[in-house]
């Protein structure tokens, strides 16, 4: 069996959903070894990492006209490595995170090979067979994945030798393998075509901080009970404290008051974050399948039967132009303290 993750790095560190990734391909590949794409060169942080979660053999894209991130020649590499299943290997598996960039590269990939993309996973199983009648020469993946923004869980079986998944980054705990990998690292450079070199994100500039938001292990948000653009000044300030990033509401990102991409929630950012702060947030169905893989969450809203409170382990019944400010003085207090 073939069985290979695409990993996402944030500097010298692999981010969080593509560990829980790397967790989802190792149990599916049923201890087969276990490669990885990343895009550039690891660095020996990432190594460590990717070893102590059971990553064998690491390629990094190696192509002179490849500058930052590209979709299109990821799929391609990609393809590369899973070449063998079409020279007899049995099962292939490729896993990425459900992120905005594993599902895009998954998506051009699956288009080449004319393997199927699985969205959303929750869970995935190797078959030794497909059911009676089914389609295919034999094997199959029985898979759980999410539909409808997380609201229901569906049972499935894709009638095929290899498939594509996507894992959503809150259903799987990220956990090192029993026995740390010896990693080697090889250079891959697909032959491309100017398609392939089409669409390229050769810059990312952060205004936050530098803390991803989808990697991110705290995460404070804020909704419409902020107020307005100026009452994110103390958001800031806590989540900068936390060490954590900031996110926002659908109602904040529609007024205007705070950019998309800080959005957390169905048609924003899935986050994971060990810690969930919700500041003056409703908790719509559509923001709570965006941020339901925390930890831990905290709500503070003025509305004690806001949906948000019922969903928080602890919540506080107060506003926000209160409750925010003395948090802040509070850990700048404990701070200056130790």
């Amino acid at each position: 069996m073939i069985t290979v993750c695409f990993v996402e790095l944030d500097g010298d560190e692999v981010v969080d959903a593509s560990l829980r990734a790397v967790t989802f391909a190792r149990r599916l590949g049923g201890g087969a070894p276990l490669g990885c794409l990343v895009l550039d060169r690891p660095g020996p942080g990432a190594l460590a990492q990717l070893a102590a979660f059971g990553v064998a053999d690491v390629r990094h894209l190696d192509a002179g006209d490849v500058h930052g991130y590209a979709p299109m020649a990821a799929a391609a590499a990609l393809a590369e490595m899973v070449a063998p299943f079409d020279d007899g290997v049995d099962v292939v598996a490729v896993v990425a995170a459900a992120t905005d960039h594993g599902n895009e590269v998954l998506a051009h990939l699956g288009a080449t090979t004319g393997l199927e993309l699985v969205a959303n996973c929750v869970d995935a199983q190797v078959q030794a067979e497909v059911e009676p009648g089914g389609p295919g020469n034999g094997g199959g993946f029985a898979v759980v994945r999410q539909r409808w923004a997380g609201s229901l869980l569906e049972d499935a079986v894709l009638h095929a030798r290899g498939g594509l998944f996507s894992v959503v980054a809150e259903a799987v705990t990220a956990e090192p393998s029993p026995v740390a990998a010896e990693v080697t690292v090889r250079p891959i450079a697909p032959a491309l075509t100017p398609l392939d070199l089409a669409v390229q994100a050769v810059e990312t500039r952060s205004e936050g901080g530098g803390v991803s938001l989808a990697s991110a292990r705290v995460v404070v948000s804020g909704g419409r009970g902020i107020g307005g653009a100026e009452g994110f000044g103390v958001v800031e300030e806590l989540a900068t404290l936390l060490g954590g990033a900031v996110g926002v509401s659908r109602a904040v990102t529609s007024a205007g008051w705070r950019p998309h991409r800080e959005q957390v929630g169905q048609t924003g950012t899935r986050v994971a974050p060990h810690l969930y702060v919700a500041c003056g947030i409703s908790g719509a169905i559509q923001h709570l399948a965006g941020c339901q893989g925390a930890t831990h969450m905290v709500a503070i809203n003025t509305d004690p039967d806001a949906p948000i409170m019922a969903r928080a382990d602890y919540a506080i019944v107060g506003d926000v132009s209160v409750v925010l400010p003395a948090l802040v003085d509070a850990l700048r207090h404990r701070t200056a303290g130790s």
